[in-house]
Order: C-alpha cells, then sequence, then structure tokens
C-alpha cells in the first residue's frame, strides 16, 4: 500500500513529538543535576563563621582529616552538635553547633572528643597534663570560638541593669566580667556592662544564649574572624620570649605619610595656626 507524504507524516509526527520532549526533559535533568552537584561541591568547602566541637584542629585540616561519621554528634549528652545537611550552607556530614539554639555545655568529661577516630578532635587540645605526663581532660582550654560583644545594641552599655550573659558564663569573673564605668549619658548613674576576655573565653556560646536582645548582642565568632593581629614591630616586652618576632622583621621601615619623613621633634614641634 502506497501512503502519500502527508500520511507519512501524520504517522511519524507522534513519535517526533516523543523523541523532542524527551531530549528535552534529559537534557532539563542533566542541567539540574549539575546545578545540585555544583552546590554539593560548593558546600564542601569550608564556611568561615562556622563553630566546631571541643578540640577541633584548624579548619583546613579539620575538613582533610573529618569523615563525617557522626560520632562526636551521638556523643553529645545534650544534642548541641548537629551534622551539617545539604542546604545549610555548610561542609555537608561535618559537625558543627548554634550558640543562639544549642550551645556547647561544656562538659567535664569531654565526651565528644574520645569518640573522634580520626583526631579531627584533638584530645590535647583541651587538656591538661598531670604529673606523670598523661593528659587530663579539661574543657577550660576549648577554643571554640570568642564572644564578641556589639555595643550598640547591649542594653547594659545604654545603661539598663542586665547581667544575662554574665551569669550564664560557665568561668564567671575569668571570661566575662562586669565593669563599672560613668554612664555619659545621664551623668548621674554608673554603667555595669559585660567586658570578654579573650584568653579565657572558650567560645562556647552560653552568653549567647542567654543574651535578652532580640538578635544576640553577644554573639560567638570563630578565633580567627573575631580576633585581630598585632604588627610584628610592636612588641609585648612584659611577655616572655615575644623579642622573638622581631628576628625575621626587615630593618627598613616604609615611609607612608608626609608626615612621617620628618623627625618626630620637628613636627611635634612646628608652631600650629
Amino acid at each position: 500500500m502506497i501512503r502519500s507524504r502527508k500520511d507519512i507524516n501524520e504517522v511519524m509526527m507522534p513519535e517526533r513529538r516523543k523523541f523532542l520532549l524527551n531530549t528535552i526533559k534529559s537534557l532539563g535533568l542533566a542541567t539540574a543535576g549539575g546545578l545540585v552537584w555544583g552546590e554539593f561541591i560548593e558546600e564542601g568547602k569550608s564556611a568561615p563563621l562556622i563553630l566546631r566541637p571541643p578540640g577541633a584542629v584548624p579548619e583546613k585540616k579539620f575538613i582533610a582529616s573529618c569523615i563525617k561519621c557522626g560520632m562526636c554528634v551521638e556523643a553529645c549528652p545534650y544534642d548541641a552538635l548537629v551534622l551539617a545537611t545539604p542546604g545549610d550552607g555548610r561542609p555537608i556530614g561535618t559537625p558543627y553547633f548554634v550558640p543562639r539554639t544549642k550551645p556547647c555545655y561544656m562538659c567535664k568529661d569531654v565526651p565528644c572528643v574520645p569518640a573522634c577516630p580520626t583526631g579531627s578532635l584533638e584530645k590535647a587540645l583541651v587538656s591538661d597534663k598531670d604529673e606523670n605526663g598523661e593528659l587530663k581532660l579539661n574543657i577550660n582550654h576549648a577554643k571554640m570560638g570568642l564572644a564578641v560583644i556589639d555595643r550598640e545594641t547591649c542594653i547594659a552599655y545604654s545603661g539598663i541593669q542586665c547581667d544575662a550573659c554574665y551569669r550564664a558564663c560557665p568561668l564567671i569573673d575569668k571570661a566575662i566580667t562586669v565593669e563599672y564605668t560613668r554612664n555619659i549619658r545621664t551623668g548621674k548613674h554608673a554603667l555595669l556592662a559585660p567586658v570578654v576576655h579573650s584568653k579565657a573565653c572558650t567560645g562556647c556560646g552560653m552568653c549567647e544564649k542567654a543574651c535578652v536582645t532580640k538578635k544576640a548582642s553577644i554573639f560567638v565568632l570563630p578565633l580567627e574572624i573575631a580576633m585581630g593581629e598585632s604588627s610584628e614591630r610592636y612588641v609585648k616586652g612584659w611577655e616572655e620570649r615575644d623579642e622573638e618576632r622581631l628576628k625575621d622583621v626587615p630593618e627598613k621601615v616604609t615611609t607612608e605619610t608626609p608626615r612621617s619623613e620628618k623627625k618626630p621633634v620637628d613636627y611635634l614641634n612646628e608652631e600650629v595656626f
């Protein structure tokens, strides 16, 4: 039976449509898959503001050594630690905590650290040495981060009495103290305001959890973000061996401003009109 070109086209049209639809679907799935895979790769990188469990090694080393087993999460008795999931914006499968919702409760036996099978949580970083040289866990040595105070929103710095963060601090009068200063706004009263001491603060986030403002006025940041870095030319003479940092500093000092071209005695003695 001989069919016309029109008849053949009518027979083939459904097959062509099916082929085109399948092709479009395949391209769509491939594109979507590529986007999803791209997101997974992006979330595999380090997150700069993430807070790790006690004893965590430096972030790059942590990402390389953590096997995402979740043993530290299971060991946490307060369910403070969670594993990052897709969409969290954090390296997937790695442990972290959010102080505003669930801070680290500073367990004395630090159960999350011994549970780690790879050394990503290093016992030596949260331990003392006893008289026999053996490591003895001490959570007070933890450096999960550093609490930072926003004085613009902290109500204590506005003259309203509040010591919620101070009272919540596990290392009260060491990591956080309350300082008395004159209230310039009223001229009559004193400010009883919290001050964080970086050498004692563990970054547990108990203060952030306790803060009464809608957005916490005291919050924990990773140490490398919260703290600055001193110039190598400034030496703390009262700290032993601090001058050793000057060994690798070049002697030549560059001139950065017109005033610095003059000797200090010259410009200090200039008459000001």
